[in-house]
């Protein structure tokens, strides 16, 4: 497994990356060498085709006979020393003479289709390259001559030239794997630490955090997006702790309420309108734990937000006036007046549901926090691209410092003052989970007497 670890695969990858690369470069190298090469040869068979046909003289009285005798004369010794190998042939391809260095050898006669063309052969088994050039008088052919030169230099070059790659490629390759090893391992060092950390952090430590590296790199990036990520599990695990206590403490209190009061019923015997007096109280804490059972399950249901919206045209004047209805009866008792000022009919495609839970919620604090005879005043509008609900009591109203947590499940600001108003704290935890499911802006103020004023901003 360690050779297939990820510092060793970014080395392979490097190694093989960098040798075809390499291997591209000596090819393009070697074709160039290769090329030079021979255009060295062919430029100095062609100066020594061009200095033997100024040499050359025919002799037309005697069927353009070739004389060479000139010619062996003055070049004997240089063919020699040059190792250039010349060969004359009249028109009937009959040799007429060649250099002494060819001795018994000659070089092959080609089809006249190669005349003027460089052709690599092979002279008693060594290596040349050769031309053949047709001879001419009045532009009619009456020989030919052949110039060649030995290939041994060029191709000891060649060869030399390949070894050497072939030995320093491999040697090349494994230097590289080993310093790209040394680079991606130092490079992936970030990695190491963060895969160490991440084995440290439980469901019982979530205080480790990642060491943000030294660049702001990728690395980086993925370092402060994982802290960021524990951040939030941290806070959520420490809002569940929270909110599961606080539920249990809730759900405790009207279930040993209930069996207090039943304990007490069965001790002595009981007048009938005892009785009823303890059951229907039994039945009051039955209804109250029932409403916090209700309100747990719908702020669990919207925890994650996966609650499919059913989108439908909805009339807002008429909600409104639905949820003042279903709390006349606790309106009535406190004699309440509320002032409903609606401009116009005003619709929007939202879901009813959700939308009928935000406004009893804040209709029910509303009610429940007034004072007897108070005032409730609700007013909808427009304005610009949305509606704006705004309902607002004269109540006991809210401490400023409790702004920031009477979103939080269960808290009730001044609970221990009004132990008279009964409530479970969950109502506005809903409601700014449900304006953030459907996307509405919510303001809470306090009124400059005494209340507060809750404002929600609908897009139509």
């Amino acid at each position: 497994m360690v050779l297939f670890s990820y510092k060793n695969r970014i080395a392979l990858y490097y190694i093989i990356s960098t040798g075809l690369l390499i291997s591209l470069v000596f090819l393009m190298i070697y074709q160039i060498v290769s090329y030079s090469v021979h255009k060295h040869i062919d430029d100095y068979i062609n100066e020594e085709v061009i200095e033997h046909l100024e040499e050359i003289k025919i002799d037309q009285n005697n069927a353009y006979l070739i004389q060479v005798d000139q010619w062996r004369e003055t070049k004997n010794n240089e063919v020699n020393v040059n190792a250039v190998f010349v060969q004359f042939f009249d028109v009937n391809n009959q040799l007429i003479d060649k250099s002494p260095n060819l001795k018994n050898l000659s070089l092959q006669l080609y089809n006249y289709k190669f005349d003027n063309q460089y052709v690599d052969t092979y002279l008693n088994g060594k290596p040349i390259r050769q031309i053949q050039v047709p001879i001419l008088d009045n532009k009619k052919i009456v020989g030919r001559i052949f110039i060649a030169i030995s290939l041994d230099e060029a191709i000891l070059i060649l060869t030399n030239l390949k070894n050497i790659f072939y030995v320093s490629f491999p040697v090349i390759l494994i230097l590289l794997f080993f310093i790209a090893r040394f680079i991606a391992g130092r490079s992936i060092k970030p990695v190491i630490m963060i895969t160490e950390t991440s084995s440290r952090i439980t469901k019982d430590n979530l205080k480790e955090r990642m060491i943000l590296p030294q660049y702001k790199d990728e690395l980086f990036a993925l370092s402060k997006t994982i802290n960021d990520l524990l951040d939030s599990i941290e806070n959520a695990v420490a809002r569940e702790k929270q909110f599961t206590s606080a539920a249990s403490h809730e759900l405790r209190t009207p279930l040993a309420v209930l069996k207090g009061t039943l304990e007490v019923l069965t001790r002595k015997p009981r007048t009938q309108s005892e009785y009823e007096e303890k059951i229907n109280y039994c039945i009051t804490e039955v209804d109250r734990l029932n409403h916090l059972v209700d309100e747990l399950l719908l702020l669990t249901r919207f925890e994650d937000q996966k609650q499919n919206i059913k989108y439908e045209n909805v009339y807002l004047n008429a909600l409104v006036l639905d949820v003042l209805t279903m709390y006349s009866a606790k309106i009535n008792n406190k004699n309440i007046t509320v002032e409903t000022n609606f401009y116009d009919d005003f619709y929007i495609d939202s879901d009813t549901y959700l939308i009928s839970i935000i406004i009893s919620n804040i209709v029910s604090n509303a009610v429940k926090y007034s004072n007897n005879e108070g005032t409730i005043n609700i007013e909808l509008l427009s304005k610009n691209d949305t509606f704006v609900l705004t309902i607002s009591d004269n109540g006991i109203g809210i401490v400023e410092e409790d702004f920031g947590k009477i979103f939080d499940p269960f808290y009730r600001s001044k609970a221990t003052h009004h132990t008279e108003i009964k409530g479970t704290g969950l109502g506005l935890s809903i409601v700014k989970r449900l304006c953030d499911l459907l996307n509405i802006q919510f303001k809470i103020a306090p009124n400059l007497d005494k209340g507060i004023t809750f404002t929600l901003f609908i897009n139509k």
